[in-house]
């Protein structure tokens, strides 16, 4: 809890002590509750605003927190000391007088042979993407096979529930095995046991050497970084894919046919230390900026050290934001409660007339008219607070039924309970109070006595 939240939850614990320890706080309350107690739907009436404004803080406070959490997962599943460079294909490629030739473009052997000559570099993991239909007896999928080398588990942090991943065996060898993905060994092994059987990729036979778990899709970062869906990968080595199906690639789509000669889609580089990635980074884009090496820009560079730090810088403001929109609702309240508090003022014109007329002061009047405004939107705030509770764990609880995919939508954040907007909201509610019934309770103390007795 920070030092904000501290300090007001200690004002709101000491105007709680005042209230019962004193003779003047007690009867004050006393009063304000029986007056509330007399006109029950009016006060529940004018508390709603204030009940829909707290509970507002907190739900889009937790519904910012929730997708302020699944944003950084994303960005630290790349890994904080990680270089993205990937292959981008030039935008003259994809005219249609030149869709019949060979788009060759991209990541070369080549840059992955200079890249390794960089001292601060200290793990390389390249890999090559490309569509293909998958088949295992009559049974097909469209699957992403992802040609790379055993380092590809570790940066990506999968895991596996059989078998095992690539291994450097299988690369120098070129061995015909590969790792399916969950969705994929659902789709061809539905019945049978996927482990050790084989499947059929283009002309060659795989041995299926592993099972990954389930894993949620990345959600694009933006910029090079794309969305990836794991679990419709298969895995097999490198040099397995560069010798299968050589360096073109067949792609068929909407009755179309293309060719490309990519030789890497993607170059995941590991820096040894955090404070060089930034400099390694630069190196990188002089390196790969050659125009002798790479004559147009068929590449982008991410890293994601700058997407973590950008997000933790506008974390304060998405939050100020968020509470700036909700407290919208606790000053519409606030006006609705001075609106009643008017109204009561008008009511009780005899009232505060023979209070005065026994020797009540002004302080007395106004001390009166303000605990029952403080009253009022306290009870209003923790009302507001545990409907903000309850949504938020209700929330979270239902994304856990088997049919939350018919309430939700897929990839919607998951609320996360923001502790401080609870005491920020409620000291508010409070706050509100104090503001919106001063210029009653002042009314009320300065009015004439003697004109107060005569109100019938």
């Amino acid at each position: 809890m920070d030092a904000f939240s501290v300090a007001l939850v200690s004002g709101l614990a000491c105007l709680a002590v005042f209230l019962a320890t004193t003779d003047k706080g007690r009867r004050g309350l006393e009063l304000a509750l029986r007056s509330l107690w007399l006109h029950k739907l009016r006060s529940f009436l004018s508390m709603l605003g204030i009940i829909i404004g707290t509970s507002a803080v907190i739900i889009l406070m937790a519904f910012g927190e929730g997708s302020e959490r699944d944003v950084l997962e994303d960005i630290k599943r790349l890994g904080t000391t990680n270089i993205i460079i990937r292959s981008v294909k030039p935008p003259d490629d994809s005219n249609t007088n030149r869709r019949q030739m060979v788009a060759t473009y991209g990541l070369t052997y080549s840059d992955l042979e200079v890249l390794a000559t960089i001292p601060s570099i200290t793990r390389l993991v390249p890999m090559r993407v490309f569509p293909q239909e998958t088949r295992r007896s009559a049974r097909s999928h469209n699957s992403r096979v992802v040609a790379t080398v055993p380092q590809y588990a570790e940066v990506n942090d999968l895991t596996l529930v059989q078998g095992r991943f690539l291994v450097p065996d299988d690369d120098e060898r070129m061995n015909n095995v590969c790792v399916l993905g969950q969705e994929t060994a659902k789709s061809l092994f539905p019945f049978e046991e996927p482990l050790g059987s084989s499947v059929k990729l283009g002309e060659f036979v795989y041995v299926v050497v592993g099972i990954l778990a389930e894993r949620m899709p990345t959600g694009g970062t933006g910029g090079s970084q794309a969305a990836e869906d794991f679990n419709q990968d298969i895995y097999i080595p490198l040099q397995t894919a560069r010798g299968r199906f050589g360096e073109r690639i067949q792609i068929r789509s909407a009755g179309s046919r293309s060719a490309e000669k990519v030789d890497m889609h993607q170059i995941t580089v590991t820096v040894e230390d955090i404070d060089k990635v930034r400099p390694t980074g630069e190196i990188i884009r002089s390196i790969l900026g050659d125009t002798d090496r790479h004559p147009r820009q068929d590449w982008a560079l991410t890293v994601p050290l700058d997407r973590l730090e950008l997000v933790e810088r506008t974390k304060a403001n998405i939050r100020q934001s968020l509470g700036i929109y909700a407290s919208i609702s606790l000053l519409v309240g606030g006006i609705g409660i001075m609106n009643v508090m008017l109204a009561t003022v008008t009511e009780r014109t005899r009232e505060v007339g023979i209070r005065r007329a026994l020797g009540a002061k002004r302080s007395d009047i106004t001390f009166q008219f303000l605990i029952e405004t403080m009253v009022q939107t306290g009870i209003g705030g923790l009302l507001g607070v545990a409907f903000g509770v309850a949504y938020v764990f209700a929330h979270a609880a239902l994304k856990t039924l088997p049919m939350a995919a018919m309430l939700f939508q897929d990839g919607s954040p998951s609320p996360i309970l923001h502790v401080p907007s609870i005491t920020w909201s409620l000291s508010t509610a409070v706050g509100v109070g104090v503001i919106f019934g001063i210029y009653p309770a002042l009314r009320a103390a300065y009015m004439d006595p003697i004109e107060a007795l005569r109100h019938v």
